[in-house]
Formats: C-alpha cells, sequence, structure tokens
C-alpha cells in the first residue's frame, strides 16, 4: 500500500483546446464544429462515477444536490470570468441544472456538449469583436478612471451584448497597454494582438469532443473533492511529458490559466531556481530564443509554450515574467540557459552557517535544506548530518521552505533521524480504518538543538515531519503556517483488458485516505502552525487547501501513544518575545512589513487602470522604492550606492533575512537547553 502513498499538492488543471499556429485568416462562426460526444466517452463516464461512488474517500450519491453543483462548476469552467456568456444564455441552461447526475450514471453527456457548443459560438463572437476594436484604432490612454476590472468572477452575467461589449473593450486596451508599457508602438501592439486573438479563434475551431469531455469529468471530479480528477489519454501523456520537461529544460513545472501560463513550481537546482527571478504564480508571457525577438504567448496552449521553452541543454531562452499577486502588473525579462537536471541537484544539501556580527559571531550552525522527499532522501540527511557534526556545529535547522511533499516513507524515516523511535504519522482510510507509520529503528543520527523551517509552499510530507517533530517537542518550527494537504491520492486506469474501443478511456486520480498527525489531529486545512510565526502578506485562509474548492474538512482522530521530550513553552515564551524585538529592529524585516501593507490595502482590488500616465507612475514609484532600498543596503555593507538597478554589484549575495532569523531563534534556543533529546 505504501508504494501508492505519493504525496503532491495537487495536478495540473489542463484546459479546453488544442495547439494552434499562425494564420492568416479569421474563421466565420459558422465554420465552428458542433462537437459530440464519442462512443467511448459513455463508458468512461459509466467508469468513473461507479468507482467513484464506491472507492471514493468521500461519500458520495449521484442525486439533483450534486448534480447542481457539478452544473455550476461546469459553467464556470466554461465561463470562469463572465465575459463570454449572456445573462439569456446562462438562462437558457437551468433546464440542465438536475440533469447531470442521471446524465453521468447513463454515460449520456450530451447536454455538457449542447452547453459547450453555445459557449464557443459565444467565445469567437466576443474575439471578432476584441479584432473590430484593433481595427478602429488606438485607444486613447488619458481618458481619465478608465478602468479594466479583471476579476469577474463574482460579477453578474451580462444582461446584453453592448455590456459586454464594453467589457471586451476593457480587456483589449488592458492588453494593448500592457504591450505599450513594454515599449511597444501602437501598430506592434495591434500586430501582437491580432495574432494572439485570432489564435484564440482558431484554437476555438479546433476544439475536440475528449476535450469537452474532460472538461465535464473534471466538472464532477473537483465538485467531489479538490484532488479528484479525470485526464484524458493525451492530455495524460502531456502532463507526465511536461513533467519530464521541466526537469530537463529551464526546471519549472507549469500550467494553464485563463488565457496565461502560469509557474506552478521551479525544480530545486535548476536554471529558473538558480536565476532567483521566477517564483511560483509568475505568468510567462512571452518566449525569445537567444537573441530573436519574443513571441507573445498570452493565450496559447499549455503544450504549445512548453514547446517553445523547451531546448537542448546549453541553449538560452529568455521568459518575459508578469509577477504574480502584484498589482502593478509590470513584466521583467529573465535570460535562462537550458540544462538537464540531475537528481543530485535536487538532493539535500548542508552547509555551516556563520553569523558575522552579533552576539553569536563565529559560532556555527548546520543547515540542511530539503526540496523535495525524494527515494533515499533520508540517507542523503544522515549523510549531511555527520559531515555538520564533523564541523561541531552547535544547532541544526532543516529548511523545507518551498518543499511540495513526495514519498511518505522518506517523511517516516527522515522524522526517525532525530528520535529514537516512535509513530510519525497515522492515516486513515475511510471512517474507520487507521493505520500507523512508525519509526522502530531505535537510532538517533542527530540529538541536538533543532529548527524547522517551513513557509506557505512546505506540504503533505513536509507538514507531516514538521507535525511530527512539534508534536515530539523534539524541535522548534518557525516560519509561515503550511499549505494543508493531508489527503492520499491513488491513479487509476480507466481501461479494461477486454476493451476494443478505437480511443483509450483515459485514466483517474482520487482520494483515499487523510492524514493526521500523532497528535490525533489532521493536517488536511490547517496545515502546521509554526512556534514562532513569520509576518506574511497571505493570511492561512487566503492561501493552499483553504482555497481550494471542496478540500476535505479539517477534524481529529484519538492520539497516537507517544511521549514528548520537554515542555517548551516557557521557553518558547522567551524566544517568541527575543524574535519580536529583533525583528523590529530589522530593517529587512522592515521592507517586508511595508511590502505586507502595500498588498493588503491593494489584495481586494478587482480592477487596473487603464489611464497610461497612472501606470507609468506605479511602475516609477516601484523602481525608486526598489532602488533606495538596494542602496540602503549597499550602505549597510560598507559598499557605494548605485543610480540605477542595472548598476548592483553582479557578486552581491542575496539576502535571506527568514534564515538569517531562524539562525538567531537556533541560538536563542540553544541557551535555553530546549528541543533536544539530551534534556529529556
Amino acid at each position: 500500500m505504501k508504494d501508492i502513498l505519493r504525496i503532491s499538492i495537487a495536478s495540473a488543471f489542463l484546459t479546453v483546446g488544442v495547439g494552434a499556429g499562425a494564420v492568416t485568416s479569421t474563421p466565420d462562426v459558422d465554420e465552428l464544429p458542433i462537437l459530440q460526444q464519442e462512443s467511448q466517452h459513455s463508458v468512461a463516464a459509466k467508469r468513473v462515477s461507479a468507482l467513484f461512488t464506491r472507492a471514493h474517500y468521500k461519500e458520495i450519491s449521484l442525486d439533483n444536490f450534486l448534480s447542481a453543483r457539478v452544473y455550476q462548476r461546469f459553467i464556470e469552467s466554461l465561463d470562469h470570468n463572465k465575459q463570454v456568456l449572456l445573462l439569456d444564455d446562462v438562462v437558457s441552461f437551468e433546464k440542465y441544472r438536475d440533469l447531470f447526475d442521471d446524465a453521468l450514471g447513463k454515460g449520456n453527456l450530451s447536454i455538457a456538449y449542447d452547453m459547450y457548443n453555445v459557449t464557443a459560438k459565444r467565445r469567437v463572437e466576443r474575439y471578432e469583436y476584441a479584432l473590430a476594436l484593433l481595427d478602429n484604432g488606438p485607444f486613447d490612454f488619458a481618458k481619465e478612471n478608465d478602468k479594466f476590472y479583471y476579476d469577474r468572477e463574482d460579477a453578474d452575467w451580462a444582461k446584453d451584448t453592448a455590456e459586454l461589449d464594453e467589457i471586451w473593450r476593457q480587456r483589449v486596451k488592458y492588453d494593448a497597454l500592457n504591450l505599450i508599457l513594454a515599449d511597444k508602438t501602437w501598430e506592434e501592439a495591434k500586430e501582437l494582438l491580432t495574432k494572439r486573438y485570432t489564435r484564440a479563434i482558431k484554437r476555438t475551431k479546433q476544439a475536440k469532443s475528449e476535450d469537452v469531455f474532460q472538461t465535464a469529468m473534471n466538472a464532477f471530479a473537483r465538485t467531489i473533492e479538490a484532488h479528484t480528477s479525470y485526464l484524458s489519454p493525451r492530455n495524460a501523456d502531456r502532463f507526465q511529458m511536461e513533467m519530464n520537461l521541466s526537469f530537463e529544460g529551464i526546471g519549472a513545472v507549469l500550467q494553464s490559466e485563463d488565457d496565461y501560463t502560469i509557474i506552478k513550481s521551479v525544480v530545486p537546482g535548476g536554471p529558473a531556481d538558480q536565476s532567483g527571478a521566477i517564483k511560483p504564480e509568475d505568468k510567462i508571457v512571452g518566449v525569445a530564443q537567444d537573441d530573436e525577438e519574443f513571441v507573445d504567448v498570452i493565450g496559447w496552449r499549455l503544450d504549445e509554450v512548453v514547446e517553445l521553452i523547451k531546448g537542448p541543454k546549453g541553449s538560452m531562452v529568455r521568459l518575459q515574467v508578469e509577477k504574480g499577486a502584484t498589482e502593478s502588473k509590470t513584466t521583467s525579462v529573465v535570460k535562462l540557459t537550458r540544462d538537464k537536471i540531475k537528481l543530485e541537484d535536487r538532493a539535500a544539501k548542508s552547509e555551516v552557517y556563520v553569523p558575522d556580527e552579533g552576539p553569536h559571531s563565529g559560532q556555527p550552525l548546520g543547515v540542511i535544506t530539503i526540496p523535495s522527499f525524494y527515494n533515499n532522501l533520508s540517507v542523503d540527511v544522515a549523510k549531511e548530518i555527520e559531515a555538520l557534526k564533523s564541523q561541531n556545529v552547535k544547532g541544526v535547522i532543516v529548511d523545507l521552505r518551498g518543499n511540495g511533499g513526495g514519498s511518505l516513507t522518506e517523511a517516516t524515516l527522515l522524522s526517525g533521524l532525530f528520535i529514537e523511535k516512535g509513530p510519525v504519522v497515522q492515516i486513515r482510510y475511510g471512517q474507520s480504518k487507521i493505520s500507523v507509520n512508525r519509526d522502530t529503528d531505535g537510532k538517533v543520527s542527530y540529538d541536538g538543538p533543532l529548527t524547522v523551517l517551513v513557509d506557505r509552499y512546505s506540504a503533505s510530507a513536509s507538514e507531516i515531519f514538521a507535525a511530527a517533530m512539534q508534536d515530539y517537542n523534539r524541535a522548534l518550527i518557525v516560519g509561515e503556517q503550511t499549505f494543508g494537504k493531508g489527503t492520499v491520492q491513488q491513479h487509476r486506469g480507466l481501461g479494461k483488458i477486454y476493451d476494443l474501443y478505437d480511443n483509450p478511456l483515459g485514466s483517474v486520480q482520487f482520494t483515499i485516505a487523510k492524514f493526521y498527525r500523532i497528535d490525533g489531529g489532521s493536517t488536511q486545512h490547517k496545515g502546521v502552525i509554526p512556534d514562532i510565526l513569520y509576518p506574511s502578506a497571505i493570511e492561512p485562509a487566503e492561501w493552499g487547501e483553504s482555497q481550494a474548492d471542496n478540500a476535505l474538512p479539517w477534524d481529529s482522530i484519538n492520539r497516537a501513544n507517544y511521549t514528548t521530550f520537554a515542555d517548551g513553552q516557557s521557553a518558547l515564551d522567551v524566544l517568541s518575545a527575543k524574535h519580536s524585538k529583533r525583528i523590529m529592529q530589522n530593517p529587512e524585516f522592515s521592507y517586508i512589513n511595508d511590502d505586507i501593507e502595500e498588498y493588503k490595502k491593494n489584495k481586494d482590488k478587482d480592477f487596473i487602470s487603464l489611464v497610461k500616465a497612472e501606470r507609468e507612475a506605479k511602475k516609477k514609484e516601484a523602481e525608486v522604492k526598489s532602488l533606495a532600498r538596494a542602496n540602503e543596503r549597499l550602505q549597510r555593507l560598507g559598499l557605494e550606492p548605485v543610480t540605477t538597478l542595472d548598476d548592483l554589484p553582479e557578486d552581491m549575495e542575496e539576502l535571506d533575512p527568514f534564515l538569517d532569523e531562524a539562525a538567531n531563534i537556533t541560538f536563542d534556543m540553544i541557551e535555553t537547553g530546549r528541543y533536544a533529546i539530551t534534556t529529556h
């Protein structure tokens, strides 16, 4: 059973459509194909329905209540931002609201195809209107109070075509202004957008029956639970291909979201990670080979973007990247040299951290960075521990930031390096069967002071390890509240050996179990709450599993039988007080707090200005702030100030105030004598 207990944050969501190349003419709405369900889809739908109702961790009934929710999610999949369909269209779909349960059970999803075909027609009409706007000449980028409302998820459906026209006027003007702010002329922007919108029309024309079926089945799967999904045969293969490519190109895992290619994660040690300029949630909006011109990739299919980004080791690719969750929506250019990402690049690594100044100057700490829970991780970490012990480190920090999980077995074995023996994680299948994974070797590789550093990207296996160390009072946990994924998925193909269909049936991934801490609480939703919380722009309720639709709830089971090493509460009060005083005096944390306030001030905005002067002023303000901070850092280092960010010293080390503070906390902890086995 352990072989199937592989942990991941989420599967990539693949949108409707197929690849398209350059086109010279605009297809008419009348040329759109009327898509219909294929023969193998009937069997696939019935098998998925039967499997989910029989084997899913969550009890499922195919009834009108479920049907209404699947119907709603399917509409959201077709027109998430309410910028394609009219209110009349949605009203006409209401007759299907209570029919999806019967459709799934009987394997007849013709109602989903009817809804899709209407949406495809409306989508082409919208892009044709966008092309007409471009033909009407330049926009007035000085028009006062003009705004683009980019988040329409909670908006009302447009009552008529005139209302949709205004929504699209804002969108097209926004697209054009972004290009002009990137130093394009109006004619250049018009040419790029004409290609982008024409490609979108052609992509809609080339959609296949399988694409619609996958969208409908995922509406069903994700209505049940956040990590349950259906993958068509083509997209299952494509997902594996993209995952493999990400380890041989720039080292980034990508996914599609609306018209954008989003960075899902970066592979530790890969070119994207080493650049320091690409982070999860960033958007890739342009790709260029070496010194060639950029190709605008907004609206492209994921596999088309991957095809542009991938390439032989040693070749160069440039990306135009729009930073995620920023109000200015400015782009930067990142130059990357493609490489083959080897396992050792993703392996655990250790270093000796020695502060240059302060009361602990010259005293060594060990830092073990673990990017994922890969096979044999515990063996590698045991070697790193021995290397650190030979250098007489005073304590050890295990850095799990950005670690999205991996092997459950390795999470148990890693925990065993720091405790003698005992339970590590509890797993519940259904409502009654509970198993406990234990460390049983009776050995401890490291018994000294231990700190675990986590962030909101730390998930699954990372949470199991951090939770076990916290429950035993074996380590101090510092950082942000973790992701909160406490479920186990199983992957299963739908095909049978006796099938005679021309096309395969695809596969499913569905949840079969939940993880629980040894104290009985689930890691689901809540994740691990650090003993010392770092300041964060993102509230736990706004991130991770808490934001996943239909995620399983937090709950608890009985506590496992284990003994804690010490009561660290009194020591924790002292450590927290010292931490709070220190960060109040730290300029880097002052910057962080300023950024948090700026984010909170703007996070609920659902619009962005379409006035060029306002956008340029916002961009200039951000540049001035960045330059001022850079010069303040240079002054603290005793270096000369610079006049532009381009003049910053190339060898200037990237600062990591969170690790620095984790080191300070660890030194404080050493002075208390807590969080080590030797104090038991």
